[in-house]
């Protein structure tokens, strides 16, 4: 009830109308947001604009690391979402948020293989059998630093800066698999096979999101972020093959 409060408070705030004389109050939401949200949040963003008519929202999706960078050097945006709390103590700690972070759902590891498995790779001990090439996140990404925190030991041929580009390289035959979060491979599943291995369940991510201190459109961040926790949203998430927090 708390977070339906909240969403139709922030709906009035973004929606309501100026007052004659007064400055035009901004309609834009801007969210920067790790790139495993980016279905996920494309349906919410709809969603949320189908229910503050006139507002916009418009989404840059990429590493989280990456995004807290450009956050903390100035880029403009209204809210961030991470894929990890390390991620997103880099913006807490420089001060840039409005106020504490919430987290908003959870994710886990799964190994990416093409249709099929051709490979056979049914285990995370088997993507350091000789030949097989394996991509993974850069280890400042969050699902990089998943991957070490579930031990994974494998030589990769490649390191990528979000979880996307990891994915992109079993899409394109370049590699044999890569670890990605299980909601990307069910974003993928035309494409690829998710095959889970039991040591992820030692790297589940909590996904923080938080509205920003310099947000040009407070009134719309906070109502995102509002929207984003309530059960319509979470409902999106969970379809998507998001846990709940």
């Amino acid at each position: 009830m708390r977070v339906r409060i909240a969403v139709l408070a922030g709906v009035l705030l973004v929606a309501g109308c100026a007052q004659p004389g007064a400055a035009e109050k901004p309609t834009g939401v801007t969210v920067l947001a790790a790139a495993s949200l980016t279905e996920s949040f494309t349906r919410i963003g709809k969603d949320f604009e189908a229910a503050n008519q006139g507002v916009k929202v418009t989404f840059s999706f990429g590493g989280s690391s990456g995004l807290a960078r450009q956050i903390v050097s100035g880029a403009p945006a209204d809210v961030f979402a991470a894929a990890s709390p390390a991620t997103m103590t880099t913006v807490t700690e420089a001060g840039d948020a409005a106020g504490a972070p919430a987290v908003f759902t959870r994710n886990q590891l799964v190994i990416a293989v093409p249709k099929g498995d051709p490979e056979g790779l049914t285990s995370l001990a088997a993507l350091a059998k000789p030949g097989v090439k394996v991509a993974l996140c850069a280890e400042q990404v969050p699902c990089g630093a998943a991957a070490k925190k579930a031990g994974v030991t494998v030589r990769p041929v490649t390191q990528e800066q979000d979880v996307k580009a990891a994915l992109s390289k079993v899409k394109l035959g370049e590699v044999d698999a890569a670890l990605v979060y299980r909601t990307d491979v069910r974003a993928a599943a035309a494409d690829v096979d998710g095959v889970e291995f039991p040591e992820s369940a030692k790297a589940i991510n909590d996904y923080p999101i938080v509205a920003l201190k310099d947000a040009r459109n407070a009134a719309g961040a906070a109502a995102f972020v509002a929207y984003v926790r309530s059960e319509p949203a979470q409902k999106v998430l969970a379809d998507a093959g998001f846990q709940r927090p």
